[in-house]
């Protein structure tokens, strides 16, 4: 039975990998901060809506969120002026908060 090799020395990992990348460093960095948004607006939501929202990117001073379906979505259009005053009350420089529905699979 044949074996892989064992890891060396040389072998890097993924998140060795990553860190040494400006741009995937940055891409990550980002992705961790829109995870901190989301979990920032947590106490301003309905309970049960932020299970139906996903972190998304984030540009400049605009976030998005990734939403499951059209009526987390309209719910969460409602709220978009006080989470987004949250947001900027804790600090965070999110001048506007971008909706996007997410794709269903067949």
């Amino acid at each position: 039975m044949h074996r892989p090799p064992a890891p060396t020395a040389k072998h890097t990992s993924v998140m060795d990998a990553i860190e040494h990348s400006d741009t995937l460093s940055s891409m990550l960095s980002l992705q961790r901060l829109s995870m901190v948004y989301l979990k920032t607006i947590e106490s301003v939501l309905p309970p049960g809506l932020s299970e139906q929202m996903l972190a998304g990117p984030i540009e400049d001073d605009v976030w998005c969120v990734l939403v499951k379906h059209n009526a987390a979505a309209a719910k969460l259009r409602q709220l978009l002026p006080a989470v987004s005053a949250h947001l900027r009350s804790k600090g965070h420089n999110v001048q506007n908060v971008r909706i996007k529905l997410m794709s269903r699979t067949p």
